[in-house]
């Protein structure tokens, strides 16, 4: 995987402040410096090279910090802090470390807020730094003060896994090094450091500390020699693969496992590039519009291992494809996060385990020749494969638009999208490679986020220049986001491709009031700009398609030309999801009103 220059270089190094000598290293003595350069030399020790953030006045000791060392880290300006913080979460989905933020207090902050919950649902590390007054004004309701340690303290339903103010110049970089380690260790997610403003203007000598690696757990000999007794009594066994903390070694090794016991495989919603999509064994995913085929035999199944997965609503399908709290399948759950470990589901076998090591235990389980199942898995493959044939649909084809990309685009481009129908045509037509092949490839909330593609997408063509990055948003999703195009082109993206499926309607919202209320739209109705005329004023290139003919033209013109293009699809209305459409589910709802 190509990595991503620093950036333009400036120079010779640049000169010191008069608070700053020279950067520490974890084993030279510290220079005295502000603590908002002694925070960015942290970041740094860290492995950062890029961070993501709107400028605040409160945090400019931190801003200054990042023009001392311009050649070693960057600043990434956006254009709104939801969409800074979706960066970032992007950031710790592709890097595996964890993502950061920088916003401003109060508004900054409840902007970004939407990042933060996402980063949690998703078990995605990320950092958000937040500014703060200074603290001979705290607790006066201050100019935008807001206690951060309330508003995204954690708990059973909380929005960060730990929360903390930063007083003292001094334990800055104890509280950056415990904020790593947070965010990394057992079920990865974000972590949220407030910094009065007159703190990060303290000269400190404070060390730089250490690179933070993760503990890591191994399942216990017992639990597993337990596991593979089931697999031996098992006579339809499933696989379901989810959550964060994968490696490309990990997904090997799950992916051996599977081989050596034949198990059928699918992936937890918005989990697909876990395991590779071409593979025999790949079942498809569990999600939303799952299979029907498919869902069906996870509940036939007699037993599902869970890998990673927390098992949420989208994923058993509202917990009924496993039924809460005692499932009729049995259940083994592996997970690295105790907490999450029997917390919705009464499992017969749990296993706390980091992935990195799951896996690779998983794969030592000796399996023995004759397994019933394997004419099962092919079946589970076949059914699989069936589902990649849709009905044609016209004017506008979009399962013809995603086989397209898939073909005039290379295996390791990386696709983004938020929230809508319109992401069912990316679960159910798009072969993501395993991560083992070329790292993430699919990036997307499984906190249901709308506007999350398009910063996404930015991200990923900024820290991963050398890949091809494809958004599919719909037009709601999308105009969430859209100033994000001008950070695309501010920071040099390259091949960036936004795809808007346009039809003027919150297609997901309008869907459900055709099931509950038939025909009393309500709210729902979308009033949009010319998509290519915005795009072109952010300096990308955009195209207008409206017939299924036109995408493989523009797609090529696109692949040429290497740069940030919009595609705006014209989308018809009716055409709800990739298996009906609204006229199917008013009529359904009216003659079930009228039994």
């Amino acid at each position: 995987m190509a990595v991503r220059p620093l950036g333009p270089r400036r120079g010779e190094w640049p000169g010191r402040s008069r608070y700053s000598a020279g950067m520490s290293t974890p084993s030279s003595p510290a220079a005295l410096r502000l603590a908002g350069h002694a925070l960015v030399e942290a970041l740094i020790a860290q492995g950062v090279d890029t961070c993501f953030g709107v400028p605040g006045e409160s945090y400019l000791a931190v801003l200054d910090g990042f023009h001392e060392h311009r050649d070693r880290i960057r600043f990434v300006a956006c254009r709104q802090e939801g969409g800074a913080a979706f960066m970032a979460e992007a950031q710790g989905k592709l890097s595996g470390r964890p993502g950061i933020c920088f916003v401003t207090r109060g508004p900054g902050a409840t902007n970004a807020s939407i990042g933060v919950h996402t980063a949690f649902q998703d078990s995605t590390p990320l950092l958000l730094f937040v500014g703060q007054v200074a603290s001979d004004q705290r607790d006066r309701e201050a100019f935008q003060e807001l206690d951060y340690r309330q508003m995204f303290g954690p708990g059973t339903l909380g929005m960060a896994k730990w929360a903390a103010q930063v007083d003292s110049a001094d334990r800055l970089p104890e509280y950056v090094a415990r904020a790593f380690h947070t965010a990394l260790q057992g079920r990865p997610g974000p972590v949220v450091l407030a910094l009065p403003e007159d703190m990060l203007t303290t000269p400190t000598a404070a060390p730089v500390l250490p690179r933070v690696e993760p503990a890591q757990a191994w399942p216990a000999p017992g639990a597993l020699r337990a596991l593979r007794e089931r697999l031996l009594a098992a006579k339809r066994p499933f696989l379901i693969a989810g959550g964060s903390g994968w490696d490309a070694e990990a997904c090997a090794a799950l992916q051996r496992f599977a081989e050596n016991w034949s198990l059928p495989v699918g992936c937890a919603f918005r989990f697909q590039d876990l395991f590779d999509n071409r593979h025999p064994l790949y079942a498809g995913d569990v999600g939303i519009a799952i299979n029907p085929k498919l869902a069906a035999r996870i509940r036939d199944a007699d037993l599902v291992i869970a890998v990673g997965a927390r098992l949420g609503e989208m994923t058993t399908g509202g917990y009924a494809l496993l039924q809460a709290p005692r499932p009729a399948q049995a259940l083994v759950h592996i997970h690295a996060g105790a907490e999450e470990l029997g917390r919705v589901y009464a499992a017969d076998l749990l296993l706390q385990a980091s992935m990195a090591c799951a896996a690779k235990a998983l794969e030592t389980l000796a399996a023995p020749l004759d397994l019933p199942w394997r004419e099962h898995a092919a079946a589970a493959r076949a059914d699989y494969e069936a589902n990649q044939v849709a009905t044609p649909a016209e004017p506008m084809d979009l399962a013809v638009l995603v086989q397209l990309l898939q073909r005039l685009l290379p295996e390791d481009t990386v696709y983004t999208n938020g929230a809508g129908n319109f992401s069912g045509w990316l679960h159910r037509f798009c072969r993501y490679p395993g991560l083992q092949h070329h790292g993430r490839t699919q990036l997307a909330p499984t906190s249901g986020a709308m506007g999350y593609g398009l910063p996404a997408a930015v991200a990923a063509s900024l820290l991963q220049p050398d890949r091809w990055v494809v958004n599919l948003a719909g037009d709601g999703d999308f105009l969430m986001n859209d100033q994000e195009l001008a950070t695309a082109t501010g920071y040099g993206a390259r091949k960036l491709l936004s795809i808007v499926v346009d039809n003027g309607t919150y297609g997901t919202i309008r869907m459900h009031q055709e099931r509950e209320y038939p025909g009393r739209v309500s709210g729902s109705d979308l009033f949009n700009p010319d998509f290519a005329a915005l795009a072109r004023a952010y300096g990308w290139r955009a195209e207008t398609l409206e017939r299924t003919a036109e995408l493989e033209p523009a797609l090529t013109r696109t692949v040429a030309a290497g740069t940030p293009t919009l595609l705006h699809v014209k989308f018809p209305t009716d055409l709800s999801t990739s298996r009906t459409t609204l006229s199917a589910i008013r009529a359904s709802a009216l003659a079930a009103q009228k039994r």
